[in-house]
């Protein structure tokens, strides 16, 4: 039987937003890596003991938002193959200082290593990472953008909105303005699992930018599946 959570978590506390007998969904607060950094204890080290936990795909260390996690080897088999194979849908709130070249669009391209552990968007598209993205006046001065990124490459959305001048805000490494977070969150993932159709989503508990992200209560944002997104 599902369980649902929605309840308001702890900044710093990994909290519960669905569990079922074979995966559990998170909302990962940003500054927690997947797996340990040091002294810095991963994701998994968070959770409840007693229970085996693996992770079906990744956010970056600095990214807030949803994080699913299978309870069984076939089930994390199952979610992953999903992720590999696109059919899970992964929507992501960002927010920038920065007017973007062009105000919608999908940014396609290979990414490569660049120096200090940073990637790159090139024009080739042998592998092609893929982003495709919405974006508004957010507040005098900031812009909000709703993301679809339908490959799952290493730092992929920093890399797509530096790449159309509007690093994120907090985005040290790859030059955007200082904030007090990264200010990236994953919000909604659909799919379906063993038949069964899931929608999850979350909003951001950190970073008060994100308060005033969604003009209204029916906001067409709060429920980015139904955009009709750019090609």
């Amino acid at each position: 039987m599902n369980k649902q959570t929605p309840g308001v978590i702890p900044e710093t506390v990994p909290g519960t937003v669905l569990e079922t007998d074979a995966f559990l969904v998170i909302n990962k607060p940003p500054g927690i890596p997947v797996h340990r950094e040091g002294d810095i204890p991963g994701i998994l080290e968070y959770l409840p003991v007693g229970q085996q936990y693996n992770l079906c795909h990744r956010l970056d260390r600095e990214t807030s938002g949803l994080l699913l996690l299978g309870k069984t080897k076939a089930a994390t088999a199952e979610l992953s193959q999903l992720f590999e194979q696109r059919e899970i849908q992964k929507y992501y709130l960002a927010i920038s200082d920065r007017k973007p070249k062009k105000t919608q669009g999908a940014l396609i391209g290979d990414m490569s290593k660049a120096r200090r552990g940073n990637w790159k968007l090139e024009r080739t598209r042998t592998h092609p990472a893929i982003t495709r993205f919405f974006s508004r006046s957010h507040s005098p001065g900031l812009r909000s953008f709703i993301i679809k990124p339908e490959t799952g490459r290493t730092h992929q959305i920093r890399v797509a909105l530096a790449s159309i001048a509007s690093p994120i805000l907090g985005d040290n490494r790859y030059k955007g303005s200082e904030a007090s977070r990264l200010l990236l969150h994953a919000y909604q993932l659909n799919f379906c699992f063993q038949k069964k159709p899931y929608s999850v989503c979350v909003k951001p508990l950190n970073g008060s930018l994100f308060d005033s992200y969604f003009l209204t209560d029916d906001d067409a944002w709060l429920q980015p599946h139904s955009l009709n997104w750019p090609r």
